[in-house]
Order: structure tokens, then C-alpha cells, then sequence
């Protein structure tokens, strides 16, 4: 991509009559890269800390006892089923 792009300047440059020692503009971006380098390592740390305290938190909850209790019996009213419903015909 990089050849297509000194070679697309080089022809312009060659069209248009110009030296053959033309610079190619250096390109400028929005932002500075140390700028992004240092939000990406915050956002780095404080991804690690959140795995570290998701992680004690489950293994607290996790590890309290809980009371078990019996289960109720269960009670079928089975005279609310029908096993074969009557087919109407008309």
C-alpha cells in the first residue's frame, strides 16, 4: 500500500513537471500515539483489577454456607388432567 502510494505521488509529480526530488507530505493524526499507548495500559490495569476482584468476590460468595432445607411434598391434582381429551366431531 505503501509502494502505491509513492508511486501514485512519483507519477503526479512526473505529470505535473515537477523536480524529481519532491517530498511527500508527512502525514498527521488526530491524536499523539503516547496518548493512546498510556489509555490503552490504563484501560489494561483496570481490566486486571476487575478479574482480580470479580474473582475474590465470587470465591467469598461462593464459599458461605447456605442452609438447606427439605423439600415440600409435592401434591398432584390429578383430576385436572385427562389423559385422552374427547375429540369433538362435527
Amino acid at each position: 500500500m505503501a509502494m502505491a502510494s509513492i508511486r501514485s505521488n512519483f507519477l503526479r509529480a512526473a505529470l505535473r513537471g515537477a523536480s524529481r526530488n519532491s517530498v511527500q507530505p508527512k502525514r498527521g493524526f488526530a491524536s499523539s500515539a503516547h496518548d493512546d499507548a498510556r489509555e490503552t495500559a490504563k484501560w489494561e490495569k483496570i481490566t486486571y483489577a476487575g478479574i482480580v476482584t470479580c474473582s475474590i468476590l465470587a470465591f467469598y460468595n461462593l464459599s458461605k454456607g447456605h442452609p438447606h432445607h427439605e423439600e415440600p411434598p409435592v401434591i398432584y391434582n390429578f383430576s385436572q388432567f385427562i389423559l385422552f381429551p374427547p375429540v369433538l366431531s362435527s
